[in-house]
Parts: structure tokens; C-alpha cells; sequence
């Protein structure tokens, strides 16, 4: 009676949790979609040279996000299943699939303390590289590469420490952040890259939250399974003819 009540109570946790992390799932791919496709991470990305490593990361932070909301989606449903049918089979692969998202989060985790400016560093990197090949040489791909940057990020130029102005930011920054001394591109990818990191280190935390009370969840699940139908067969007996 007491594995009964504390199987429903397990079952009742697990389809809650379960449904949290299919939304969590989905939360994770539009974030990756939208980092991937958004305008100023692809403006980035395209102006970068192969020699950066922006579009390196910029490519495996969306194949990753995938392949993660995708692991826990199908962890979701395999857990929903597993609880309704009460399946020692599906409970297990349900487990091994918070495993498997567990074993992507702390990695992952682990990148964004060890890599903390890596990013910020190599956006910085290539709007120093465009900036510089536009006030060196007038090239129209250039300047056009600068100004859209400009727009994307509502900024204008860099603010040099001397306080001298080039002819670069009144060819390429909007009209209205040249007249109102724009504000400094560098300072606004770092503001936005920051906010951008500590939204996805946020997401990743609750995420490994998660998949650890899905992998307890699912272990407890399976285990009353096995238990409960142990002594479903032991109640059973057979009468013989003599």
C-alpha cells in the first residue's frame, strides 16, 4: 500500500516535471534559432574572417541548442509515456536521456566560466577589424559592412580615449547617432553579448536542475515498477489437483 501511494506521487512529480522541461526544451531551440538567425549575430558572423573564432562558435552554439532541446523533448515524452503506462522500459530509456542532456549542461556550464570573454572578445575583434579596414582604405564593402553594424546596434564608431573623431563615423553611422555623439559600438556588443550570456547561463542552470530530479524521478519510477510487480506475482498462487 505505502509503494502504491508513493508510486502515484512519483508519477504525479514526474508528469509535472516532464512538462516543464518540454517547455524548457522548446525555450532552449527558439533560443538557439534566434541566436543563430538574428540579425546582429549574423551580421557578425558573415563580416568575421575565417581566421576568428566568432563563427566557429557562433555555428556550434546552435547544433549544441538543438541537439539539447531535442534530447529533452524526447526525455519529456518518453517520461509522459513511461508514467502512464507504467513501463520499466521507457522509464529507463527516459532516464538515460536526462542523462544524456545532463552530461551536455555541465560542459556547456563549464565552457561559460572557463570561456567567459571569448565571445564578447571575438565580436569585439571583428568590428575592430572592419572599423580599421574602413578608415584605412575607403572600400565600399567595408563601409557598407560598417553601417549596417551601425544600425543593427544603434551605435556609432569608437570613442577614442583622445577624443578625436574620424570622417568613418560620419560616413557610416545613422544621421541621428551622429548628431547626438552615438554611443560607442564596442560598449553596446559588449552590454548586449553580456545580457545575451547570463539569459542563456540562466536557462543552462535551470535546465541541469531539472534533468537531475528527472533522472531521481525516473530511477525512483523504475525501481517501484519492478518492486510493484514483484509482489503483484508473489500474490498470485496456483491450486493443483491431487
Amino acid at each position: 500500500m505505502g509503494l502504491r501511494c508513493g508510486m502515484r506521487t512519483t508519477k504525479c512529480q514526474l508528469l509535472v516535471t516532464s512538462l516543464c522541461v518540454m517547455l524548457l526544451g522548446l525555450s532552449i531551440a527558439t533560443l538557439s534559432t534566434v541566436t543563430h538567425y538574428g540579425l546582429r549575430f549574423t551580421l557578425i558572423s558573415n563580416v568575421s574572417l575565417d581566421s576568428n573564432s566568432y563563427r566557429v562558435i557562433h555555428h556550434r552554439a546552435f547544433y549544441f541548442g538543438i541537439c539539447l532541446s531535442m534530447t529533452l523533448i524526447l526525455a519529456a515524452l518518453l517520461s509522459s509515456a513511461a508514467t502512464v503506462r507504467e513501463s520499466q522500459c521507457l522509464t529507463a530509456m527516459g532516464f538515460f536521456c536526462f542523462a544524456l542532456a545532463f552530461c551536455g549542461l555541465i560542459p556547456a556550464a563549464c565552457w561559460r566560466y572557463t570561456h567567459s570573454t571569448e565571445v564578447e572578445d571575438s565580436m569585439m575583434d571583428v568590428y575592430d577589424f572592419v572599423y580599421e579596414e574602413v578608415r584605412r582604405n575607403t572600400s565600399s564593402f567595408r563601409r557598407s559592412e560598417l553601417t549596417a553594424i551601425h544600425e543593427a546596434f544603434l551605435c556609432c564608431g569608437k570613442h577614442s580615449t583622445f577624443g578625436d573623431t574620424t570622417n568613418v563615423e560620419h560616413k557610416t553611422c545613422p544621421p541621428s547617432q551622429v548628431h547626438d555623439e552615438g554611443k560607442d559600438c564596442l560598449r553596446e556588443m559588449q552590454d548586449f553579448l553580456k545580457k545575451h550570456m547570463d539569459f542563456v547561463f540562466s536557462l543552462l542552470g535551470i535546465a541541469i536542475g531539472f534533468t537531475v530530479y528527472g533522472m531521481i524521478l525516473t530511477s525512483f519510477l523504475c525501481f517501484s515498477i519492478h518492486f510493484s510487480s514483484n509482489l503483484y506475482r508473489k500474490g498470485k498462487y496456483i491450486l493443483r489437483e491431487r
